[in-house]
């Protein structure tokens, strides 16, 4: 029988930093008692615990508020330029690398265009490594003040023991991914990156990155059961399953569901995913067929033709079958994920998603209400994301700054070389 797990005065004291931490910064400011009661922390210890924060100038005091008869009450609320992050967002055509503060104001951005029809990971790891340097210089931010780079990828990701070098902890592990629709095997895309970057590093999938950009700041925030999807070339979806900023989000394969049985072929290789309906792609290659078209396929045209057809729905009669169609087959989709999550709300978001007439997503709407169940489509309501066609990279951003605050204020490893006070837990 495995023993017990004990908790120290360490642990304890971490976890205390960590919960003020994810209170002041995604609902700050916030008084000393606001605090204790977000957290469930006594306010005597809410009281040291802010006193060191202060101390290491994680946290500063941003002004106070009136009380009942009493002395007026300090607001608190992370220093904003107490370090930089950065959000990496590796799309079907560019790459988009953007600096933040901690107020996830956006200080610097940098986008490439791929130079191959298909992605391609080194080409990738060139050009994220390009961008990081790029925004680093043009913000003129130490890169020793940089608390991580979070990177959005489509495909799957999956950890896996780490090859352990020099710099490396034994048991970590490293992010790999899997992208079936664009021929990428299983590529060790943070290996591949850490051997070009000193700065820490966390991978995920795009969609999740966009759904945590709008869980923190977006159209699902405060919303404990939410399904954010994105839709560009292919489609993806983050499904939420608590309020909690740090917890309980997934991402989704929502493009390679199934909505038609042996219908068309998907970039997968196999038959009737929705990406094959719903996505840019499957938006292009319908409008050409209808129109009797035969025209190459060039992955970096997609995005501008998308939005050519989106726009002559209203004129074109073959641009509005193909929209109908598109309506039609998210309801499907989204009906599905609707049945197996009961979603309070579903967020329509990725550049595509923003294209969409406002018009189109009440049908998007009624579709999903046709093929859910009565009793769960009742509670659900469909919008628009609010963060714009960059969340991705947004989200990617946030990445590293869930690090830093679920450490409890400590400047991950490659930071620490020139920031040793900074790297010693706030005791």
């Amino acid at each position: 029988m495995p023993s017990a797990r004990s908790t120290t005065v360490r642990d304890l004291r971490r976890s205390n930093r960590s919960r003020t931490l994810w209170a002041l910064y995604l609902h700050g400011p916030l008084t000393y008692q606001e605090v204790a009661t977000a957290t469930g922390v006594s306010l005597a210890t809410v009281s040291n615990v802010i006193g060191d924060l202060l101390r290491t100038g994680a946290v500063v005091e941003v002004g106070s508020e009136g009380s009942n008869g009493g002395r007026p009450r300090g607001l608190f609320h992370i220093r904003s330029d107490f370090g930089y992050v950065l959000g990496v967002d590796v799309g079907e055509t560019a790459v988009m690398v953007e600096l933040f503060d901690l107020g996830m104001r956006a200080l610097a951005s940098h986008r490439s265009l791929t130079r191959h029809s298909r992605l391609d990971p080194d080409e990738v790891v060139e050009q994220v490594i390009e961008g990081i340097e790029a925004v680093v210089a043009e913000s003129d931010v130490d890169e020793s003040d940089v608390l991580g780079v979070g990177v959005g990828v489509p495909g799957l990701v999956e950890r896996r023991p780490a090859d352990v070098g020099a710099h490396d902890v034994a048991g970590a592990t490293e992010a790999v991914v899997y992208d079936q629709s664009i021929g990428w095997g299983t590529v060790p895309i943070e290996r591949m990156l850490r051997d070009r970057t000193a700065l820490p590093l966390v991978v995920d999938n795009g969609a999740n990155t966009l759904g945590q950009a709008e869980r923190w700041f977006g159209a699902a925030k405060d919303r404990g059961n939410a399904i954010i999807v994105l839709l560009g070339a292919g489609v993806g979806a983050s499904i939420v399953s608590t309020p909690d900023g740090d917890t309980g989000a997934f991402a989704a394969e929502l493009g390679h569901t199934k909505v038609v049985a042996g219908g068309r072929e998907c970039v997968c290789g196999a038959k009737g995913c929705l990406e094959a309906y719903a996505g840019a792609d499957a938006i292009v290659s319908r409008y050409d067929h209808l129109k009797r078209r035969t025209r190459a396929a060039d992955p970096r045209e997609v995005e501008e033709r998308t939005l050519a057809i989106l726009a002559a729905a209203d004129s074109d009669h073959v641009a509005t079958q193909v929209v109908d169609e598109l309506v039609e087959y998210l309801g499907v989709g989204l009906g599905n994920l609707v049945n197996l999550f009961t979603p309070e709300r579903i967020v329509i978001g990725g550049w595509l998603g923003h294209a969409l007439d406002d018009s189109v997503l009440p049908r998007i709407r009624a579709a999903v209400g046709e093929n859910a169940l009565a009793r769960p489509f009742e509670r659900l309501d469909l919008v628009r994301a609010q963060l714009g066609t960059d969340a991705v990279a947004l989200g990617a951003a946030t990445l590293p700054v869930a690090e830093f605050l679920h450490s409890g204020g400590v400047r991950a490893r490659s930071a620490a070389a020139t920031h040793p006070q900074a790297a010693e837990p706030l005791a």
